[in-house]
């Protein structure tokens, strides 16, 4: 909770909204709330449900009735603004989230809607994203001319685009969807 509240501003910043999700009680969340706050002097910033009888973190598979009937798995769900979950992440219980991943993630899934490219393997943000593969035979023909003139591929179906402008500036969900 510490790690998100001391990164909320940059999720602020990618337009994106944190939500914690416990099967402890409202007591119990305000107990770790005000506990973090003495001891650190920081106010966690975004809002904790209460699941008391698990019902949201089973729907999502956040508890593993192996494992315990009330431990959830430390998971991290990205979903749109259309309520699509867009990533899973499951942390086990003895390692700790990374949250400039998460970070990356939320910036590559926004960057390749917005584009309409894809992400390569080890993308950061900034970086060209990938150009979906030509339908037709003559898009295939024009695209590896494109890759000649331009250098910016290896082949008809490894191309890379510039990310256009509109999708850097974080407002762009307005403008791209």
């Amino acid at each position: 909770m510490i790690a998100f509240t001391r990164a909320h501003t940059y999720f602020k910043k990618l337009n994106t909204e944190l939500l914690g999700l416990s099967v402890d009680s409202n007591n119990s969340h305000l107990a770790w709330l005000y506990d973090i706050y003495c001891k650190t002097g920081i106010k966690v910033s975004f809002p904790i449900i209460a699941d008391r009888n698990g019902e949201i973190a089973r729907k999502y598979g956040m508890i593993s009735s192996e494992i315990s009937n009330t431990e959830t798995v430390r998971n991290v769900f990205i979903i749109d603004d259309k309520g699509i979950v867009r990533t899973i992440l499951i942390y086990p219980m003895n390692i700790g989230r990374f949250i400039p991943e998460i970070i990356r993630i939320v910036n590559a899934l926004q960057i390749a809607d917005c584009s309409q490219g894809s992400t390569a393997a080890n993308w950061l943000p900034n970086q060209p994203v990938i150009v979906p593969t030509p339908t037709t035979f003559e898009k295939l023909e024009e695209r590896n001319a494109e890759i000649i003139n331009n250098r910016n591929g290896i082949s008809w179906y490894l191309s890379f685009k510039n990310i256009p402008e509109k999708c850097l500036n974080s407002e762009y969900n307005n403008e791209c969807n």
